[in-house]
């Protein structure tokens, strides 16, 4: 067993030491062993850290997140390590672009405050894992915003990434492996590295926490309302379970309970992580609805350390910087009321210990790409006017167009011989510059025709409506130096594209909850009811 194995062994079996004041570990496993695999307090405490500290500094005003000291505890990394790049998305009517930010709690180490936090006093100083990764997606038009969580244990492609610090290249992973090393292979832009390639999203931005400062977090906003449907004490006769302890009904939590609240497994409705991750997700919305409602925050001191705890608990990529560009971003969240906040988990299915994403993942993931709410609430859209290029389309034997195999998904190998096959249907169809592109790899979920510049726009729709492609997957993008067909997971076959019929609601086995749900309570094991 190599020396990372047998620490993420120690991590997650909880056999690593605790700190001596540290509550009970809730991580045990389930009396029969098959539930999902154990957590410890630390994934707790980065669960919330993530979405508390982009939330604190939008509860904070400009007065106190402008000190220019603050700036010096940002620490940066780049964006993105691996080489394959996703297309941004494009603008909306009156020229808006969705945002991207993906969220990632780090198990890190790497200081006595987050030691204390962690415990596992002998990983000091080694590899971090990803143990959260949650994706904030912002509409276009700033009306919605959607949340999608990752479980750690997902099984995927980690693809090749190299260090920004020392040059080290780590390959594509041999098969599918376990989300969280991705942060291992050069630092957190090798995480959206493999967020990209899983989901085909465009990442604009990451926004990295380690243990420090969620305590006073929590704490600051004067306790976050949750609720349960009966009385519960999370802890049995083995000794397992947070120690949670309430009375039937809605209650404030902060301080240790706050944690004892993220941390419960034991007594949450089957006991499973899941459970665990609705549990987050409602204490995690009211923590919303609480920063938007609390008059305490007008406290400058409670601004002013919020501010400080925040920016020393952050690692972000060079878009966020600065205190003001974090501000800047916060206040482009503020806009999205709780009501069109929706927050999910990957829909994921068990293979083994580990889990999977399933159909409905990919479901999900496109509704993102395409900036779909998904509480279902979207204005219908006016039919799009469709306006005739700048510059017309050439003659068919003139219009060179390149044929890629994006037919690879995370389950799927690529499609043999498609690029050569539509190639060469173009070729019959008079397109005698159409040539196909036999040496790389892509993925893409949706057929797509892309374009460099507005003089290619003409030939772009014309090679679509040879095969068939419909005028809303022609798009324009800097990716490309030449007019570029990618045959992707939709058309697997066949030299005749036949658009499928899309749903477009949210699949219900993301266990979607709406941020302004003030009425979620979590359902208690009976076992665990006092």
């Amino acid at each position: 067993m190599t020396q990372n194995a047998t620490r993420e062994t120690a991590r997650d079996e909880g056999l690593a030491p605790a700190p001596d004041d540290a509550p009970p570990a809730d991580d045990a496993p389930p009396g029969d062993g098959t539930g999902p695999r154990p957590r410890r307090l630390r994934r707790m405490l980065k669960w919330s850290a993530a979405v508390l500290a982009l939330l604190i500094l939008a509860a904070g005003g400009a007065g106190y997140l402008y000190y220019r000291q603050l700036n010096d505890n940002i620490k940066k990394d780049p964006l993105n390590l691996g080489d394959a790049k996703v297309a941004e998305p494009t603008p909306n009517a009156a020229g808006q672009t969705p945002l991207n930010i993906l969220l990632i709690g780090s198990d890190a180490r790497d200081s006595e405050e987050n030691q204390k936090l962690g415990g596992a006093r002998e990983t000091f100083g080694s590899t971090p894992l990803a143990d959260v990764q949650m994706l904030v997606h912002l509409s276009a038009d700033r009306s919605n915003m959607s949340v999608i969580s990752m479980p750690r244990d997902t099984l995927l492609h980690i693809p090749k990434c190299t260090d920004p610090d020392d040059g080290t290249v780590y390959p594509a992973s041999e098969g599918r492996v376990m989300t969280n090393q991705s942060l291992g292979h050069g630092g957190p832009g090798c995480t959206v590295a493999t967020w990209q390639e899983l989901t085909g999203i465009h990442i604009d931005h990451f926004v990295m926490v380690d243990f420090a400062g969620v305590v006073a977090m929590a704490d600051a906003v004067g306790g976050v309302p949750v609720c349960v449907d009966a009385n519960i004490h999370s802890r049995d006769s083995q000794g397992h379970g947070s120690g949670l302890k309430l009375e039937k009904g809605t209650h404030p939590v902060k301080g240790e309970q706050a944690l004892q609240w993220l941390r419960t497994r034991y007594g949450f409705e089957d006991g499973s992580d899941l459970a665990r991750n609705k549990a987050q997700h409602m204490y995690m919305n009211s923590l919303a609805r609480q920063l938007r409602e609390n008059v305490s925050l007008s406290s400058p001191n409670n601004l002013r350390r919020l501010a400080e705890e925040a920016t020393r608990a952050l690692t972000v990529d060079p878009g966020l910087d600065t205190v003001k560009k974090l501000y800047d971003l916060s206040t482009e969240l503020r806009k999205v009321k709780p009501e069109r906040i929706t927050m999910t988990t990957m829909p994921n299915r068990y293979v083994g210990a580990r889990v999977e994403p399933t159909e409905d993942a990919e479901k999900l993931f496109r509704l993102v790409r395409e900036d779909i709410a998904l509480d279902g609430k979207d204005a219908k859209p006016e039919p799009a006017v469709e306006k005739p290029p700048a510059d017309p389309a050439a003659a068919d034997a003139d219009i060179a167009v390149q044929v890629r195999n994006g037919t690879r998904t995370d389950t799927l190998a690529p499609a043999p011989g498609r690029a050569d096959a539509i190639a060469g249907e173009l070729q019959e169809r008079g397109f005698a510059g159409a040539t196909a592109d036999t040496a790389g790899a892509y993925t893409e979920t949706r057929t797509v025709v892309r374009y460099p510049s507005a003089d290619l726009e003409g030939d772009a729709r014309r090679v679509a409506v040879a095969l068939g492609i419909p005028a809303d997957a022609v798009k324009r993008s800097t990716e490309v130096s030449g007019v570029t067909l990618v045959v992707g997971a939709d058309w697997r076959e066949g030299t005749r594209y036949e658009a499928p019929e899309q749903d477009d609601t949210t699949p219900e086995s993301a266990q979607a909850l709406n941020g302004a749900d003030d009425k979620a309570c979590m359902h208690v094991n009976p076992a665990f009811t006092w």
